[in-house]
């Protein structure tokens, strides 16, 4: 899963927001460094990771995009994902994307110190651009394939993992309905579990 996805998957508590939004850029124990709603976060953020990678859906979506970017598969599925959420109108009928995106900035923005140096950077140009709105767009996902391409060490572009989004689009958005509805069952779950201790 991807920015939208992982801010949508807090069920709008802040600090498990902000946990998930900056897992990427934590690793391993630094966890600890956060306060413990953040932390609860980062721990969901991971849980969703893992049953991401591990569902029938994602591994079958993979193969799509297998023969152009190879190992990255996966990092472009997870912007996949965040597409299909975004134009998921049931995921949408109690508050539109574009009023989830600004509560989403405004959240980073209040918490701008507990946010690694690197997010710090990207938050300006995520609000400004509006990725998360963006994602529902293909022209959207195309900058987002971009930004994947420029981040990874073995691939020059992206041009193909997108004309492969684009072939196989339908395909795509059947699978990610089915991933979609199981993985908002799941995150709930942990959260509330997360919530309890």
């Amino acid at each position: 899963m991807n920015y939208l996805a992982h801010a949508y998957l807090s069920f709008m508590h802040e600090e498990v927001m902000v946990g998930n939004m900056i897992s990427d850029f934590v690793k391993g124990k630094a966890k600890f460094d956060y306060p413990p709603g953040v932390q609860k976060g980062i721990t969901l953020h991971r849980s969703i990771d893992r049953f991401t990678d591990e569902h029938a859906a994602t591994r079958e979506g993979k193969q799509f995009f297998k023969a152009s970017v190879g190992l990255y598969a996966g990092a472009f599925m997870d912007v996949t994902y965040d597409h299909f959420l975004a134009t998921d109108k049931a995921s949408w009928h109690e508050q539109s994307l574009s009023l989830f995106a600004e509560l989403v900035y405004g959240i980073l923005a209040r918490n701008y110190e507990l946010l690694p140096i690197r997010l710090q950077h990207m938050l300006p140009y995520m609000k400004t651009q509006n990725w998360l709105y963006g994602y529902q767009f293909k022209e959207g996902i195309e900058k987002s394939f971009e930004g994947v391409t420029r981040r990874a060490v073995y691939l020059n572009n992206s041009v193909a993992a997108f004309e492969a989004f684009i072939t196989h689009y339908d395909s795509l958005q059947r699978l990610s309905h089915v991933f979609i509805a199981d993985v908002k069952k799941f995150a709930r779950f942990e959260f509330e579990q997360l919530l309890k201790d």
